[in-house]
Protein backbone atom coordinates (compact mmCIF):
# COMPACT_ATOMS: atom_id res chain seq x y z
CA UNK A 1 0.00 0.00 0.00
CA UNK A 2 1.08 3.95 -0.65
CA UNK A 3 2.06 5.13 2.18
CA UNK A 4 2.40 9.35 0.32
CA UNK A 5 1.99 10.26 -2.84
CA UNK A 6 2.84 13.60 -4.33
CA UNK A 7 1.66 14.37 -7.28
CA UNK A 8 3.43 17.93 -9.68
CA UNK A 9 4.17 19.55 -5.91
CA UNK A 10 5.15 23.31 -6.48
CA UNK A 11 6.20 25.86 -3.36
CA UNK A 12 6.80 28.92 -4.15
CA UNK A 13 7.65 32.35 -1.45
CA UNK A 14 6.93 35.24 -3.72
CA UNK A 15 8.80 34.83 -6.79
CA UNK A 16 11.40 32.12 -5.15
CA UNK A 17 10.52 29.20 -6.42
CA UNK A 18 11.82 26.57 -4.04
CA UNK A 19 9.83 23.06 -5.59
CA UNK A 20 9.67 22.15 -8.98
CA UNK A 21 7.46 19.33 -10.27
CA UNK A 22 7.74 17.00 -7.44
CA UNK A 23 6.56 13.41 -7.94
CA UNK A 24 7.74 10.91 -5.19
CA UNK A 25 5.92 7.74 -4.10
CA UNK A 26 6.37 6.43 -0.62
CA UNK A 27 5.09 2.68 -0.17
CA UNK A 28 4.12 1.12 3.30
CA UNK A 29 6.98 0.76 6.01
CA UNK A 30 9.56 2.56 3.67
CA UNK A 31 12.43 4.38 5.42
CA UNK A 32 13.13 7.30 2.65
CA UNK A 33 16.09 9.51 3.12
CA UNK A 34 15.77 13.37 1.52
CA UNK A 35 19.37 14.21 0.64
CA UNK A 36 21.02 17.38 -0.98
CA UNK A 37 23.21 20.23 -0.43
CA UNK A 38 21.89 23.17 1.97
CA UNK A 39 18.77 25.31 0.07
CA UNK A 40 18.22 21.92 -2.28
CA UNK A 41 14.45 22.57 -0.48
CA UNK A 42 14.86 19.29 1.39
CA UNK A 43 13.41 20.67 4.55
CA UNK A 44 10.48 22.79 2.64
CA UNK A 45 9.53 19.44 0.96
CA UNK A 46 9.23 17.90 4.54
CA UNK A 47 7.09 20.98 5.78
CA UNK A 48 4.99 20.96 2.75
CA UNK A 49 4.07 17.21 3.75
CA UNK A 50 3.74 17.93 7.27
CA UNK A 51 1.28 21.10 6.40
CA UNK A 52 3.31 23.55 7.98
CA UNK A 53 3.81 24.94 4.86
CA UNK A 54 1.20 24.88 1.88
CA UNK A 55 1.54 23.88 -1.32
CA UNK A 56 1.40 26.36 -4.31
CA UNK A 57 0.01 24.20 -6.53
CA UNK A 58 0.34 19.81 -7.10
CA UNK A 59 -1.34 17.00 -4.33
CA UNK A 60 -0.33 15.70 -1.61
CA UNK A 61 -2.02 12.30 -0.64
CA UNK A 62 -1.56 10.15 2.83
CA UNK A 63 -2.76 6.59 1.83
CA UNK A 64 -6.09 7.15 0.18
CA UNK A 65 -6.52 10.70 1.37
CA UNK A 66 -5.46 13.88 -0.09
CA UNK A 67 -4.76 16.32 2.39
CA UNK A 68 -3.74 19.55 0.67
CA UNK A 69 -6.35 21.36 2.67
CA UNK A 70 -6.34 19.30 5.88
CA UNK A 71 -4.36 20.72 8.88
CA UNK A 72 -1.03 19.19 10.43
CA UNK A 73 -2.96 17.83 13.37
CA UNK A 74 -5.52 16.12 11.11
CA UNK A 75 -2.77 14.34 9.07
CA UNK A 76 -1.62 11.76 10.81
CA UNK A 77 1.90 12.59 11.23
CA UNK A 78 4.33 13.04 13.85
CA UNK A 79 7.64 15.07 13.35
CA UNK A 80 10.85 15.39 14.68
CA UNK A 81 12.82 18.55 14.45
CA UNK A 82 16.58 19.39 14.39
CA UNK A 83 15.89 21.30 17.54
CA UNK A 84 14.64 19.22 20.26
CA UNK A 85 11.92 21.77 21.38
CA UNK A 86 11.16 19.75 24.38
CA UNK A 87 9.49 22.36 27.19
CA UNK A 88 11.65 22.57 30.12
CA UNK A 89 8.81 22.93 32.80
CA UNK A 90 7.69 19.63 32.10
CA UNK A 91 9.26 16.37 33.06
CA UNK A 92 10.10 13.88 30.47
CA UNK A 93 6.55 11.75 30.97
CA UNK A 94 4.70 14.70 30.66
CA UNK A 95 6.46 15.64 27.80
CA UNK A 96 5.71 12.84 25.57
CA UNK A 97 2.04 12.33 26.78
CA UNK A 98 1.44 15.84 26.09
CA UNK A 99 -0.18 15.55 22.90
CA UNK A 100 -1.99 12.79 23.91
CA UNK A 101 -3.52 14.40 26.57
CA UNK A 102 -4.82 17.59 24.09
CA UNK A 103 -6.01 14.69 21.70
CA UNK A 104 -8.41 13.91 25.27
CA UNK A 105 -7.13 10.11 25.17
CA UNK A 106 -8.02 8.19 28.29
CA UNK A 107 -5.13 7.86 31.21
CA UNK A 108 -4.56 3.78 30.73
CA UNK A 109 -3.90 4.56 26.89
CA UNK A 110 -1.36 7.38 27.74
CA UNK A 111 -0.01 5.55 30.18
CA UNK A 112 0.13 2.63 28.07
CA UNK A 113 1.85 4.24 24.86
CA UNK A 114 4.61 5.95 27.12
CA UNK A 115 5.67 3.33 28.69
CA UNK A 116 6.34 1.40 25.69
CA UNK A 117 7.94 4.67 24.05
CA UNK A 118 10.43 4.94 26.92
CA UNK A 119 10.90 1.06 26.48
CA UNK A 120 12.06 1.64 22.99
CA UNK A 121 14.60 4.11 23.48
CA UNK A 122 15.86 2.78 26.97
CA UNK A 123 13.82 6.33 29.01
CA UNK A 124 12.26 4.32 31.88
CA UNK A 125 14.78 5.72 34.24
CA UNK A 126 14.35 9.33 32.92
CA UNK A 127 10.65 9.98 33.25
CA UNK A 128 10.79 12.09 36.17
CA UNK A 129 13.57 13.83 34.90
CA UNK A 130 13.53 17.41 33.41
CA UNK A 131 14.70 18.51 29.89
CA UNK A 132 17.68 20.03 31.78
CA UNK A 133 19.03 17.64 33.58
CA UNK A 134 19.24 15.40 30.36
CA UNK A 135 22.35 15.02 27.53
CA UNK A 136 21.48 15.82 23.82
CA UNK A 137 21.09 12.43 23.09
CA UNK A 138 18.86 12.24 25.92
CA UNK A 139 16.55 14.77 24.87
CA UNK A 140 16.54 13.86 21.46
CA UNK A 141 15.28 10.52 22.39
CA UNK A 142 12.93 12.02 24.15
CA UNK A 143 11.76 14.64 21.04
CA UNK A 144 11.51 10.81 19.08
CA UNK A 145 9.68 9.37 22.39
CA UNK A 146 7.18 11.91 21.62
CA UNK A 147 6.52 11.44 18.12
CA UNK A 148 6.01 7.60 18.54
CA UNK A 149 3.30 8.04 21.28
CA UNK A 150 0.98 9.57 18.42
CA UNK A 151 0.81 6.25 16.62
CA UNK A 152 1.38 8.21 13.37
CA UNK A 153 0.71 6.76 9.87
CA UNK A 154 4.36 8.47 8.91
CA UNK A 155 6.96 9.66 10.83
CA UNK A 156 9.20 12.92 9.56
CA UNK A 157 12.44 13.45 11.09
CA UNK A 158 13.98 17.07 10.08
CA UNK A 159 17.99 16.34 10.09
CA UNK A 160 17.41 15.17 13.75
CA UNK A 161 21.19 14.42 14.44
CA UNK A 162 22.46 17.28 13.68
CA UNK A 163 23.07 18.56 17.12
CA UNK A 164 25.19 15.52 18.67
CA UNK A 165 28.98 14.96 18.62
CA UNK A 166 29.79 11.84 15.78
CA UNK A 167 29.73 9.09 18.66
CA UNK A 168 26.01 10.41 19.10
CA UNK A 169 25.23 10.90 15.84
CA UNK A 170 26.76 6.90 14.96
CA UNK A 171 24.47 5.52 17.93
CA UNK A 172 21.18 7.20 17.34
CA UNK A 173 21.41 6.88 13.85
CA UNK A 174 21.78 2.94 15.08
CA UNK A 175 18.64 3.67 17.76
CA UNK A 176 16.20 4.89 14.91
CA UNK A 177 17.09 2.39 12.38
CA UNK A 178 16.20 0.01 14.92
CA UNK A 179 12.95 1.66 16.10
CA UNK A 180 11.93 1.25 12.22
CA UNK A 181 12.64 -2.40 12.11
CA UNK A 182 10.57 -2.47 15.79
CA UNK A 183 7.69 0.00 14.24
CA UNK A 184 7.32 -0.75 10.36
CA UNK A 185 5.78 2.64 9.92
CA UNK A 186 6.86 4.86 7.42
CA UNK A 187 9.70 7.28 8.03
CA UNK A 188 10.80 10.28 6.17
CA UNK A 189 13.90 11.54 6.84
CA UNK A 190 15.71 14.75 5.82
CA UNK A 191 19.85 15.28 5.89
CA UNK A 192 22.60 16.70 4.25
CA UNK A 193 24.90 14.04 5.58
CA UNK A 194 25.38 11.71 2.68
CA UNK A 195 26.50 8.50 5.34
CA UNK A 196 23.08 8.71 7.16
CA UNK A 197 21.46 8.60 3.67
CA UNK A 198 23.10 5.26 2.87
CA UNK A 199 23.13 3.57 5.95
CA UNK A 200 19.29 4.66 6.94
CA UNK A 201 17.41 4.30 3.78
CA UNK A 202 15.48 1.85 1.56
CA UNK A 203 15.09 4.96 -1.05
CA UNK A 204 16.82 7.91 -1.32
CA UNK A 205 15.26 10.42 -2.92
CA UNK A 206 18.06 13.22 -3.90
CA UNK A 207 16.99 16.81 -4.34
CA UNK A 208 18.89 19.88 -5.72
CA UNK A 209 17.73 23.43 -6.69
CA UNK A 210 14.12 21.89 -5.69
CA UNK A 211 13.99 19.36 -8.19
CA UNK A 212 14.24 15.33 -7.87
CA UNK A 213 17.33 14.37 -9.57
CA UNK A 214 17.48 10.36 -8.86
CA UNK A 215 15.23 8.06 -6.86
CA UNK A 216 16.53 4.67 -5.38
CA UNK A 217 18.20 2.31 -3.29
CA UNK A 218 21.51 3.98 -2.08
CA UNK A 219 23.12 0.69 -3.79
CA UNK A 220 21.71 1.65 -7.09
CA UNK A 221 22.17 5.32 -7.02
CA UNK A 222 25.84 4.39 -5.90
CA UNK A 223 26.21 1.76 -8.49
CA UNK A 224 24.68 3.60 -11.23
CA UNK A 225 24.56 7.31 -10.74
CA UNK A 226 21.61 9.39 -13.21
CA UNK A 227 23.89 12.13 -13.42
CA UNK A 228 27.45 14.01 -12.48
CA UNK A 229 25.53 15.96 -9.30
CA UNK A 230 24.00 12.49 -7.74
CA UNK A 231 27.23 10.58 -8.76
CA UNK A 232 29.83 13.25 -7.23
CA UNK A 233 27.48 13.53 -4.26
CA UNK A 234 26.74 10.40 -2.83
CA UNK A 235 30.08 8.47 -1.81
CA UNK A 236 32.92 9.50 0.98
CA UNK A 237 35.58 10.35 -0.41
CA UNK A 238 33.86 11.47 -3.38
CA UNK A 239 33.69 10.46 -7.18
CA UNK A 240 36.64 12.03 -8.86
CA UNK A 241 36.33 13.91 -12.18
CA UNK A 242 38.95 15.06 -14.55
CA UNK A 243 38.75 15.30 -18.85
CA UNK A 244 38.47 11.71 -20.23
CA UNK A 245 41.24 12.78 -22.39
CA UNK A 246 43.73 11.89 -20.01
CA UNK A 247 43.37 8.38 -20.78
CA UNK A 248 41.39 8.48 -24.33
CA UNK A 249 42.57 10.70 -26.95
CA UNK A 250 39.70 13.07 -28.11
CA UNK A 251 37.56 12.00 -25.68
CA UNK A 252 35.25 15.18 -25.05
CA UNK A 253 33.55 13.75 -22.01
CA UNK A 254 34.03 14.21 -18.15
CA UNK A 255 35.50 10.87 -16.50
CA UNK A 256 34.33 10.00 -13.09
CA UNK A 257 36.06 7.35 -10.56
CA UNK A 258 35.53 6.76 -7.16
CA UNK A 259 38.28 6.71 -4.51
CA UNK A 260 37.87 2.98 -3.65
CA UNK A 261 38.20 2.34 -7.58
CA UNK A 262 41.84 3.51 -7.77
CA UNK A 263 45.24 1.23 -6.81
CA UNK A 264 48.62 1.46 -7.25
CA UNK A 265 50.14 0.25 -10.65
CA UNK A 266 53.33 0.15 -12.27
CA UNK A 267 51.58 0.29 -15.21
CA UNK A 268 49.06 2.76 -13.81
CA UNK A 269 47.23 5.44 -16.44
CA UNK A 270 48.36 8.03 -13.98
CA UNK A 271 51.48 9.37 -12.72
CA UNK A 272 49.93 11.10 -9.38
CA UNK A 273 52.19 13.80 -7.46
CA UNK A 274 50.69 13.02 -3.57
CA UNK A 275 49.84 16.52 -1.66
CA UNK A 276 48.58 15.34 1.54
CA UNK A 277 48.20 12.01 3.31
CA UNK A 278 45.04 10.31 5.96
CA UNK A 279 46.39 7.55 7.34
CA UNK A 280 43.09 6.11 9.05
CA UNK A 281 44.07 2.94 9.90
CA UNK A 282 42.20 0.65 7.96
CA UNK A 283 42.35 3.18 4.87
CA UNK A 284 44.49 5.13 3.78
CA UNK A 285 43.24 8.25 2.40
CA UNK A 286 46.07 10.15 -0.84
CA UNK A 287 45.25 13.33 -2.15
CA UNK A 288 46.83 14.07 -5.16
CA UNK A 289 47.38 15.92 -8.37
CA UNK A 290 47.33 14.56 -11.80
CA UNK A 291 48.27 17.92 -14.37
CA UNK A 292 45.94 20.28 -12.96
CA UNK A 293 43.51 18.25 -11.27
CA UNK A 294 42.91 16.97 -7.59
CA UNK A 295 42.11 13.07 -6.95
CA UNK A 296 41.48 11.26 -3.21
CA UNK A 297 42.28 7.38 -4.06
CA UNK A 298 41.46 5.46 -1.09
CA UNK A 299 43.86 2.68 -0.53
CA UNK A 300 43.23 -0.27 1.83
CA UNK A 301 45.16 -0.77 4.74
CA UNK A 302 47.83 1.05 5.84
CA UNK A 303 50.69 2.18 3.02
CA UNK A 304 53.84 4.01 3.64
CA UNK A 305 52.96 7.18 1.39
CA UNK A 306 54.76 10.55 1.77
CA UNK A 307 53.78 14.10 0.47
CA UNK A 308 55.90 15.16 -2.58
CA UNK A 309 55.52 11.64 -3.48
CA UNK A 310 54.72 10.25 -7.42
CA UNK A 311 52.43 7.36 -7.58
CA UNK A 312 51.44 5.01 -10.42
CA UNK A 313 47.65 4.43 -10.15
CA UNK A 314 45.60 2.53 -11.98
CA UNK A 315 42.06 1.89 -12.60
CA UNK A 316 39.13 -0.84 -13.85
CA UNK A 317 37.56 0.44 -17.13
CA UNK A 318 34.68 -1.42 -16.43
CA UNK A 319 34.33 0.82 -12.83
CA UNK A 320 34.82 4.22 -14.57
CA UNK A 321 31.59 6.72 -15.53
CA UNK A 322 31.26 9.11 -17.87
CA UNK A 323 29.78 12.17 -18.19
CA UNK A 324 28.69 15.02 -20.73
CA UNK A 325 29.20 18.26 -20.72
CA UNK A 326 25.60 19.35 -19.22
CA UNK A 327 26.47 16.44 -16.82
CA UNK A 328 24.34 13.73 -18.60
CA UNK A 329 25.43 10.06 -17.84
CA UNK A 330 27.01 8.86 -20.91
CA UNK A 331 28.04 5.17 -19.97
Amino acid sequence: MTALTLTDVNKSFGKVHVLKDINIEIEEGEFVVFVGPSGCGKSTLLRVIAGLEDASSGEIRIGEDVVNLTPPSKRGIAMVFQSYALYPHLNVRKNMSLALKQEKQPKEVIEQRVAEASRMLSLEDYLDRFPSELSGGQRQRVAIGRAIVRHPKIFLFDEPLSNLDAALRMSTRIEIASLHAQLGTSMIYVTHDQTEAMTLADKIVVLRDGIVEQVGSPMELYNNPANKFVAGFLGSPAMNFFPASLVRDGDTRTMGIRPEDLFQSDQGAFAASVTHVEKLGGDTNVIATIGDHNITARLFGQHDVAEGQILQLGFDPAKAFYFTEDGARDR
